[in-house]
């Protein structure tokens, strides 16, 4: 089974709203349920887990109702940070009795924008090599700051990657990091991908082409952009 697991359990404090930005409304729909539909409308994912911020499981519940999204079937806790969510959803698909085997596709539930292609995509390259990370290369001039205010220190962009979600495993493998990092006492890492690295057993994953409009809505600008984007199509005589 390949069941997708989104990771809400934020109050999203740097909007500055008065929601958590997950259940904000755009074009009339809360952004989860954006999310949500990308995976509603695949053919090959069976199931949607959700990790929700705590209060909120009964409107979330209720928004998925509301719009039809009928693969949603666990609702989790979420954790006090990101890497708690993770393993909350991860445990909870273990103990509902999802088997070893099952691909967990790990996407943030504030990535509206997702394209089935890289849902497709980071199935196969899973099934195939058991991670799957999504990611794009960095365009960007990349300086270092300690301080955050000057710099003398420039990083090549040429080998850097900018993740972002799906990051696909088979829930074995990434129940196992989760027990590996509480034995090496990791406990905060920003990101599974950024977990699997810290853990330094050589583990290769394998990275899945993403895309600049598989957006992360964290700020009001990125808001703009969601707007903009879910409101214009590509121009018909570019190739």
């Amino acid at each position: 089974m390949n069941i997708a697991l989104l990771i809400a359990g934020g109050s999203g404090n740097r909007m500055g709203q008065d929601i958590p930005k997950q259940f904000i409304h755009v074009d009339n729909c809360p952004i989860i349920i954006h999310t949500m539909m990308c995976f509603q409308r695949h053919p090959d994912i069976q199931a949607i887990a959700i990790v929700c911020l705590k209060g909120w499981e009964t409107v979330l519940q209720s928004y998925a109702n509301q719009f039809s999204i009928t693969k949603l079937k666990w609702i989790f806790s979420g954790g006090n940070s990101g890497m708690e969510s993770i393993h909350n959803g991860i445990y909870g698909l273990r103990d509902a009795g999802c088997a070893d085997e099952d691909l967990v596709l790990i996407h943030d539930s504030v990535r509206p924008l997702l394209s089935q292609d890289i849902i497709s995509s980071n199935i196969a390259i899973c099934k195939a090599y058991g991670y799957a990370i999504t990611g794009i290369k960095c365009r960007e001039a990349i300086l270092e700051s300690e301080d955050g205010f000057t710099t003398k220190t420039s990083i090549p962009r040429d080998t850097l990657i900018r993740t972002q979600t799906p990051q696909t495993f088979r829930l074995r493998n990434i129940i196992n990091a989760h027990e590996l990092a509480k034995v090496k006492g990791l406990v905060d890492s920003v990101a599974s991908c950024t977990l699997i690295a810290e853990l330094n057993e050589n583990i290769e994953m394998h990275i899945v082409p993403g895309s600049e409009k598989n957006i992360k809505i964290t700020t009001v600008e990125d808001l703009e952009i969601l707007k903009a984007l879910m409101h214009t199509s590509k121009e018909e005589w570019l190739k």
